[in-house]
């Protein structure tokens, strides 16, 4: 080949470019799927706050039953209810607090007795009942379910607070109640009635 002629270059089409496409389809795929994660997980602690529902529920009906229903005695049955020794708010189940747990105390037919027609004190109410069991103040049973404290009057579902705050479901939470039968309110013949142990 001659010095002077130089060889020719095939002339070549600049390659197509997509500058910027894999970001874009990470950033569309990474919404799906974190979304689809943090459903998962959300729907995963309904689940566990619906469980823990039902066991603070027996839990307060297993402490309310021991002791005679004072405002301290159902202060502490209501804070031992959620697994805390002072008021505050149910772990991972926002927005319970020791405020939704509602006590009732039953009669003989599941009627609700009001607080003021409650026998004096555990040995009284033992009294009561055993000489008549179906005296309206015979407190027979004890109820514990989680209710809304807005309205004390009807025992309102609460609803469920995601802790992620952009997916919002609105869950109404159930009110797991137990109602389990009093006994005796922890009374010992010959003894004072005791206090709360929770």
């Amino acid at each position: 080949m001659p010095a002077t002629k130089r060889p020719m270059r095939k002339l070549q089409r600049p390659p197509f470019k997509q500058a910027g496409t894999a970001a874009v389809e990470f950033a569309l795929l990474a919404v799906i799927f974190f979304s689809l994660v943090f459903g998962i997980i959300e729907t995963a602690r309904l689940l566990f706050v619906f469980n823990t529902l039902q066991e603070v529920t027996r839990r307060g009906a297993a402490a309310a039953v021991k002791v005679y229903p004072t405002d301290t005695a159902i202060a502490a049955v209501r804070q031992h209810a959620i697994f805390r020794n002072s008021p505050g708010e149910l772990m991972l189940a926002p927005p319970i607090t020791d405020e939704h747990i509602r006590l009732s105390y039953l009669a003989f037919d599941l009627s609700h007795i009001p607080a003021g027609s409650w026998p004096a004190n555990a040995s009284e109410n033992r009294r009561v009942c055993m000489t008549n069991s179906h005296a309206a103040n015979c407190i027979h049973f004890v109820q514990v379910q989680v209710c809304d404290p807005a309205d004390a009057s009807v025992c309102n579902a609460v609803p469920a607070q995601m802790i992620l705050p952009f997916i919002d479901l609105r869950v109404p939470l159930h009110r797991a109640t137990t109602i389990v039968p009093v006994e005796s309110f922890g009374y010992v013949p010959g003894r004072l009635p005791p206090g709360c142990s929770c």
